[in-house]
């Protein structure tokens, strides 16, 4: 069954005024009222019905919602609802971040996304600080309340006045052509603080914040990786005088090693050795995050070798033991030969002969498959 219109539930004019639909409201309860007609079961139905169409008509938001979308603005599930989201046709952008289309189309009627004051910079360790952590001391500009008027924005002796454009609320609403809702926003002259400095601050120039030099201790653990990042809460911009600082996020960075670069949990260098030692085998000192070390060389190993190292690499991240040290063998061949060196080498090789070469072998073994 079709619902009754609420304007003549209550027997008024569409335009009536508030105080008509008040009186008229007064009178049919008075009439309608369950109490006075104990005897009539219909009359709690009625009643019912002309405080629904009272509730409406009486709220602004939703008297302008229902003479606009009918009775689908107050059904179950619609967004204009009592409990819906835009109850009342009334919708506040101002703390939703709103990108793409939607960002551009709120940005036409100068609705922005807030700024929370977060901040991002970068901190720069070494490889020794990121491998067993480090407190660093950085120092950075941020926006903090002003000092001389504490953030008021008015120089002292003074208070700001009461906004005339908002009425003190910091929020104003406007309803556009496209939209079936009416926007909120910050007041435009007073910027949501329902307040305008008359007399401003020579420190911040009225506005209650000024930016100044912020230094604080980052404490780094130990395995940090190239790209990681720390937040500090409360570390950063401060957006309004009334709000909270933002966050601080550091991005860490660490600075390459002429020596060691990181795979996971292991740390990788590379070693030059004399061929000799490659073919007879030795113990070669090699650097470590701990220092200089030894690593024993087998004999006969060959060029592009890794050895490892056990337990000198990173810390885990797991955050237990250490990860290991791979050593990536390259070997050196002398360039500048005495002429008793190369008839040694001659020597040696004729003895050596091609069969025991063994990637030399192996090569040519290839290449016979493959040439016949």
């Amino acid at each position: 069954m079709a619902q009754r219109d609420h304007y003549e539930i209550l027997g008024v004019m569409k335009g009536a005024t508030p105080e008509e639909i008040k009186a008229a409201f007064r009178k049919l309860a008075s009439q309608h009222h369950p109490d006075r007609n104990p005897d009539d079961p219909a009359a709690a139905v009625r009643f019912k019905e002309l405080n629904t169409s009272y509730q409406v008509l009486s709220d602004p938001q939703r008297r302008a919602m229902y003479d606009r979308f009918g009775h689908r603005a107050e059904e179950s599930g619609s967004p204009f609802a009592n409990n819906g989201p835009f109850a009342g046709g009334v919708i506040d952008f101002s703390d939703i971040a709103v990108d793409g289309i939607l960002g551009d189309l709120l940005g036409v009627f100068g609705v922005g996304r807030g700024d929370k004051g977060d901040l991002k910079r970068e901190l720069e360790v070494t490889f020794e600080e990121a491998a067993f952590g480090t407190t660093k001391s950085m120092r950075y500009a941020r926006i903090v309340s002003c000092v001389d008027c504490r953030g008021s924005g008015s120089s002292p002796g003074h208070t700001p006045d009461t906004c005339s454009a908002c009425n003190g609320r910091g929020r104003v609403r406007f309803q556009q052509g496209i939209l079936p809702i009416a926007v909120e926003r910050a007041c435009q002259r007073c910027k949501g603080r329902g307040t305008v400095v008359v007399h401003p601050c020579d420190g911040c120039k009225g506005s209650g914040l000024v930016s100044n030099e912020n230094e604080i201790e980052v404490t780094i653990p130990p395995g940090v990786e190239h790209g990681a990042t720390r937040v500090v809460t409360g570390a950063g911009n401060r957006p309004k005088p009334d709000k909270a600082a933002g966050d601080l996020e550091l991005e860490i960075h660490v600075a390459p090693h002429p020596f060691f670069r990181r795979a996971g949990d292991d740390v990788i260098c590379a070693v030059p050795i004399a061929f000799t030692h490659a073919a007879l085998g030795a113990e070669v000192v090699v650097p470590t995050l701990d220092g200089k070390g030894k690593l024993r060389v087998p004999a006969g190993t060959q060029p592009g070798t890794t050895l490892r190292i056990k337990g000198k690499g990173m810390p885990k991240r797991a955050g237990i033991g250490r990860g290991d040290q791979r050593v990536e063998v390259t070997v050196e061949v002398p360039t500048s030969l005495t002429p008793r060196q190369k008839e040694l080498i001659e020597e040696l090789a004729k003895e050596i002969g091609d069969d025991v070469q063994p990637q030399r072998k192996g090569f040519m073994d290839k290449l016979r498959d493959l040439f016949g």
